[in-house]
């Protein structure tokens, strides 16, 4: 079944609610767990269920997001017929960078009328989890459904920018509201931003809409058609962590220090991701290390407690580190004390500096920055 779709990932869908992340990257790129960019999530869940054709959309600040992926031989996408397609923001139609997901779609136009697959699989770069997109795509065809829209039940949080999905008992989709007013905590069929829909009829909504001057993918189409289409909910029951604001990356992030979540995410299929040969971590004799994820390259001599520690980062005598998210190549000084923090790349912290936050409100260090 799988053998019968190809992939569209959008690398910068959602930006919007992690600023902080995105000023010298794309949201594909944003580092995750130690060694991962949330991009190898989305890549590894479609390899890992057959699709071999996976074209990646790029808008702007992806040049790290090139460098990671390379040729897409760590996902197993380095092939002489489709494998990893880089495709740019702009068309041969025209050379405005697209701004909305129907403009990004109609970017794609020529992409999806040079293949032959059937199916296409949408999915957004805000989200981590171990997904079975064959199944998905089993389920699609079963339907006979225009399109299939994954959703996670959970609490909507404080989200900026969410959709709801109401279904009847055969999970077709009665009912799709952008945004709507919560209460507090309130749980409810969260659109996870990720869709399986048939490629030719995706190439006739897109023109159609064009051609009426549409704008918005999800209000002008699918909500206004959506008695006519035939779109259907696949709940996914998984363990699911949405990137929509700097705390929930903080969030989501620690919870990867709980055996239970690391066994549900990496358990069954492996989740790729650049390889780098790296040396093994060093620590010194009056070093403590707890309950932490220690990269490959990291020299430690201090206290590290309920942390994640990405390759390269350095922590001097005296430093402890606890309840913070460390990324590649950091330096951190003697007796200098991090809690609730996340530096970003590159990021040296002088010694005898004291920095914390909350996970509410995680402390934020730019990257390239010295204190």
């Amino acid at each position: 079944m799988a053998a019968s779709a190809i992939g569209v990932v959008f690398s910068n869908m959602h930006e919007e609610n992690v600023p902080e992340l995105v000023r010298r990257r794309t949201m594909a790129s944003i580092p995750y767990g130690g060694r991962y960019r949330i991009v190898d999530f989305a890549l590894s869940n479609m390899v890992n269920s057959g699709i071999t054709t996976v074209g990646l959309m790029t808008s702007n600040n992806y040049r790290s997001l090139i460098d990671h992926i390379g040729s897409g031989k760590d996902w197993d996408l380095a092939r002489k017929d489709g494998g990893l397609i880089l495709l740019p923001p702009f068309s041969d139609r025209h050379d405005k960078l697209y701004t909305t997901r129907l403009e990004a779609l109609n970017s794609l136009r020529g992409f999806l009328q040079r293949r032959k697959e059937k199916y296409v699989v949408l999915a957004d770069c805000d989200g981590v989890m171990r997904l079975d997109i064959a199944d998905i795509l089993a389920t699609h065809e079963k339907r006979n459904a225009d399109v299939t829209m994954v959703t996670h039940h959970g609490k909507v949080g404080n989200r900026a920018d969410f959709i709801l999905l109401s279904a009847d008992e055969n999970d077709r989709v009665r009912e799709i509201k952008l945004s709507p007013h919560t209460s507090a905590g309130e749980a409810a069929d969260i659109y996870i931003n990720i869709m399986v829909i048939n490629r030719q009829f995706l190439l006739n909504l897109v023109e159609d809409s064009v051609t009426h001057g549409f704008s918005s993918f999800e209000s002008d189409i699918l909500i206004k058609q959506i008695e006519s289409l035939k779109i259907y909910r696949y709940n996914f029951k998984g363990y699911y962590a949405g990137i929509d604001s700097l705390a929930a990356y903080y969030k989501h992030n620690m919870e990867l220090l709980k055996k239970e979540v690391r066994d549900e995410l990496f358990g069954a299929r492996d989740i790729y991701t650049k390889v780098r040969d790296s040396a093994p971590s060093k620590y010194g004799a009056d070093a403590i290390v707890k309950n932490s994820l220690i990269s490959d390259g990291c020299e430690i001599e201090g206290i590290v407690e309920n942390s994640i520690l990405f390759r390269g980062v350095k922590v001097g005598k005296g430093a402890v580190v606890r309840n913070s998210i460390i990324m590649q190549d950091n330096i951190i000084g003697q007796n200098t004390t991090l809690d609730c923090v996340i530096t970003d790349k590159n990021v040296v912290v002088s010694d005898r500096r004291t920095l914390g936050g909350h996970e509410a409100l995680p402390y934020y260090i730019p990257k390239g920055t010295r204190l």
